[in-house]
């Protein structure tokens, strides 16, 4: 957390309006304090107000949420200011809000009150000024359920069920068809409920709402949708929020009055195109929750073309100077335009792809910023799959496509339930009237979204967008209810199967087929460039052709891991390997072996011919025996394997004989292998198709075992290079005498990780992990994002000691983090390697990661000072 503060000097010199924080950062003005900052700055319509920084956020929790007493004085003398500037007094005229503002984007994660300042007597000011009870007696009640919610946690469905009541009782749908009579009955109503819920009266005092508005918003910091986004995000946790406290305009005036959301681009396409939707006579959370569908940005062009050019102005005002796109907050208060926000817009991985390579075309910015402005986990959505084309499907009803992609799932109304079932690893559409901020543990946990309510802008579609996942909203056919949902004639309970495409809106009862994604041209663009500068490979692990042919379509440049055990398990070659498994003696094995052999010929040279000329490193067998024994092919092989089975029996198998332990117990396997490789990589060859086989011998950890099997396998291949996986720590540190009989180095991170934690992957994601990244003992799961501390610092001494002993040592990773963005930084810039191997679908992952990796390296390195500074 930036430093905190221990004096009241240092408090009153954290608390800022906004035309005295021009200069400072997002890191202590917040986000959107800094937008609105920058705005001013430029001369746009920005409401007055005063920051406070996130500096006093991190003296409150430094202090064990201890609120400084100091705080409010400063603020309230910055406040003076405002008041000279607006002609209003807080406690009699001027109204504020109070936001949030974190200094990375967490829409809607932590919390905002508006209309803060009224009471009794302000309510009666602002109806005669505005000469519009309706309005008044609307914005006190909106007061009331918000700081009832956020201050006093009271339910917000208790008020909900007030309004409901009140519609229902009128014979109205809408809350703008209440009057100014039914706006003061719930009023007098929330009063009442408020008391109940409390115990005391609602507060009329200005200052005590403004005193206690900042702690809740402090305290959201900590709240538990904003813990769940960070932790999903993978956002530090000590970054602390500001807070903003801004002269309220109000869009719920009439009808020449309103709120909107918009963004200078669209954020689902990258299309060069103002995107906004706009609620008239409305406040922002009414846009922002979706409980009213808004105009869309080609009905205020038409309906208002004043306020279309004016926003059309800005957004290219604000495009130019942030230099990338905007996701903007508007108000219209009688016919004037102010600008409450603006940030940098979420958007999905197609929208950033095109974005970039536009910037760069209009040139707004350079090659390097451009890759460094998309996210490599954000590909897996462009990656996502899609509805097959071909099939036949009955729409069951249609909304707005909100989050491309399709996805397949349950249906759950409830998020609790959703986010139950979601880690229990069943396919989940969350199927809400419209999201809240409260749900986004149940949207983790989702495959996708749908909602009866919402615009393309509502909390649903921006966070689902976020999150690359498929989201259909606003589909008003849809009846939701308590869990189950109607349309037309049709029922859908909970449980049953759903399809959502959220590029087309559809939505379709049962599983429809699913196809994969392709590369798109401007994706094939970018990542074009992306490899430009890059020095590492990217490679693929692949065992079948099928998955060589995917990897080679994403650019795989290599192949680092192909599995033989796979091979060993399909059916018709069971019988013949637990035939060569209970053999009596070397004779009987290699008899057994021979007929192995011309499966596994078969299988090299599929993959010889997909690979094309690309290197193939083939893990020669790793699987623990007993593994293979566990379906007898016939009752006869049953009662031989039953007799063996008590000599093969091993306490802990995955510690025991296996790996490159097998090859020096029963070489005739390893020789197997090695012939088969031999006789495909002639068979090809003689196609005219180059064979470079690569062969790695698992699980090493002592250098004679390498050297006496690389001995064998040379007699065979002469010519292809032999290396091992570096999987256990002694082979890490003693891997100087290892790389002298080694070409190259593979590390295994999965297993490393295991042998090096002392934990088995199945038993500590299932029992304690989670609890460990939860609690900050561990700051990722380390079968994920490579532990740098401890088996990236094995990885470090690996690869220098063994480039010492062989300096033409060629080092790549093959597990699993091979394709993680953050750990394929470390491996490239830390450890030095010269390609990481991942799954097909992460290829386009890791060329983006690898890049990245390179120009930040270069920034750090101090050769490009420009980008430096840029970062």
């Amino acid at each position: 957390m930036v430093d905190s503060l221990t004096t009241q000097t240092a408090i009153s010199d954290n608390v800022y309006l906004l035309e005295e924080a021009y200069g400072l950062g997002k890191d202590v003005l917040g986000g959107k304090g800094h937008g609105l900052v920058e705005m001013t700055h430029a001369g746009l319509p920005v409401p007055p107000g005063v920051i406070i920084s996130t500096r006093v956020c991190a003296e409150y929790y430094e202090n064990g949420k201890k609120f400084p007493e100091e705080l409010m004085p400063t603020v309230m003398s910055k406040l003076s200011v405002v008041e000279e500037k607006t002609g209003k007094k807080f406690g009699k005229s001027l109204l504020v809000s109070v936001r949030s503002g974190a200094p990375l984007s967490m829409p809607g994660m932590m919390d905002t009150i508006l209309n803060l300042g009224l009471n009794d007597e302000v309510v009666q000011f602002l109806e005669s000024s505005t000469n519009n009870e309706r309005f008044a007696y609307d914005a006190y009640r909106r007061f009331i359920q918000m700081y009832g919610k956020i201050v006093e946690r009271i339910d917000s469905k208790k008020f909900e069920g007030l309004i409901d009541k009140k519609k229902a009782a009128k014979g109205v749908e809408s809350d703008v068809e209440l009057n100014a009579l039914d706006m003061k009955d719930l009023v007098n109503e929330f009063k009442q409920l408020f008391k109940e819920e409390t115990g005391k009266e609602f507060p009329s005092d200005p200052k005590e709402q403004l005193r206690r508005a900042v702690e809740a918003v402090l305290q959201s910091w900590n709240g538990k949708r904003a813990v769940e986004y960070r932790r999903f995000y993978k956002i530090d946790d000590s970054m602390g929020t500001a807070v903003g406290i801004i002269t309220m305009v109000f869009g719920n005036t009439g009808d020449n009055s309103g709120s909107g959301v918009g963004f200078t681009r669209n954020p689902s396409t990258g299309e060069k195109k103002l995107f906004a939707e706009f609620l008239i006579n409305a406040q922002g959370e009414d846009v922002v929750s979706g409980a009213r569908t808004p105009y869309s940005i080609e009905e205020i062009e038409e309906r208002m073309p004043d306020l279309y050019a004016q926003l059309s102005r800005i957004g290219g005002l604000l495009e130019r100077h942030y230099k990338d796109m905007q996701d903007f907050e508007f108000t219209v208060e009688n016919g004037k335009l102010w600008m409450l926000q603006t940030r940098t817009g979420k958007r999905t991985a197609q929208a950033a792809v095109k974005i970039a390579l536009d910037f760069v075309s209009d040139r707004m910015i350079t090659e390097e910023e451009a890759i460094m402005r998309v996210e490599p986990a954000q590909l897996d959505q462009v990656l996502h799959k899609h509805i097959d084309p071909e099939a036949h499907i009955d729409v069951l009803v249609r909304g707005i496509a909100a989050s491309p992609g399709a996805a397949v799932g349950k249906a759950v109304f409830d998020t609790n339930k959703a986010a139950e079932l979601g880690k229990l690893g069943e396919s989940v559409i969350l199927v809400r009237r419209e999201t809240a901020p409260e749900d986004i543990h149940g949207m983790i946990a989702s495959q996708g979204v749908l909602t009866q309510r919402g615009g393309k802008t509502c909390h649903a579609a921006v966070v689902a967008r976020g999150m690359g996942k498929p989201a259909v909203v606003g589909a008003e056919s849809l009846v939701i209810l308590e869990n189950r949902a109607q349309a037309g004639d049709v029922m859908i309970s909970e449980g049953d199967i759903l399809t959502i495409d959220g590029a087309t809106g559809d939505v379709i009862l049962g599983a429809a087929p699913l196809v994969d994604a392709q590369i798109s041209a401007d994706l094939d663009r970018f990542l074009t460039l992306a490899d430009r500068f890059r020095k590492t490979g990217v490679w693929a692990n692949a065992d079948t052709p099928q998955m060589v042919a995917k990897a080679i379509e994403f650019k795989a440049e290599g192949f680092g891991l192909v599995r033989t055990e796979r091979m060993f398990n399909a059916k018709i070659r069971l019988p013949y390997v637990q035939r060569m498994i209970i053999s009596s003696s070397t004779e009987e094995r290699k008899k057994w072996l021979e007929k192995l052999k011309e499966f596994q010929k078969r299988d090299f040279y599929d993959i010889f011919l997909a690979a094309k000329g690309r290197p193939v490193v083939i893990r020669l067998l790793d699987l623990p025996q007993h593994e293979f024994l566990h379906a007898p092919a016939s009752p006869e092989l049953g009662d031989l394997i039953a007799k063996k089975l008590p000599s093969l029996k091993e306490d802990n198998p995955m510690l025991g004989h296996r790996g490159i332990r097998l090859g020096m117990t029963y070489p005739e396997i390893y020789e197997m292998q090695a012939q088969a490789i031999a006789e495909a990589k002639v068979a090809v060859e003689a196609k005219g198709i180059e064979v470079q086989a690569e062969i790695m011998l698992p699980l090493t950890s002592e250098a004679k075992e390498l050297s006496r099997l690389r001995e064998l396998i040379k007699r065979i291949l002469p010519d292809s290079p032999v290396g091992t996986m570096i999987e256990t720590p002694r082979a890490a540190v003693t891997a100087g005498e290892i790389a002298k009989y080694s070409d190259f180095f593979s590390f295994g991170t999965n297993d490393l990780t295991q042998m090096t934690f002392g934990m088995s992957r199945d038993d500590a994601e299932g029992k304690f992990l989670v609890k460990y990244v939860e609690e900050k003992i561990l700051p990722n799961n380390p079968f994920e994002v490579v532990d740098k501390q401890g088996v990236g610092r094995l990885m470090k001494i690996a690869t220098e000691d063994g480039r010492l002993q062989n300096p033409k040592l060629e080092v790549g990773v093959c597990g699993e983090t091979g394709g993680d963005p953050e750990s394929i930084e470390f491996f490239i810039n830390e450890v030095g390697v010269n390609y990481t191997s991942c799954s097909p679908y992460r290829v386009p992952i890791a060329r983006l990661a690898s890049a990245q990796a390179l120009i930040k390296r270069k920034a750090t390195d101090g050769e490009s000072k420009k980008y430096a500074a840029s970062v």
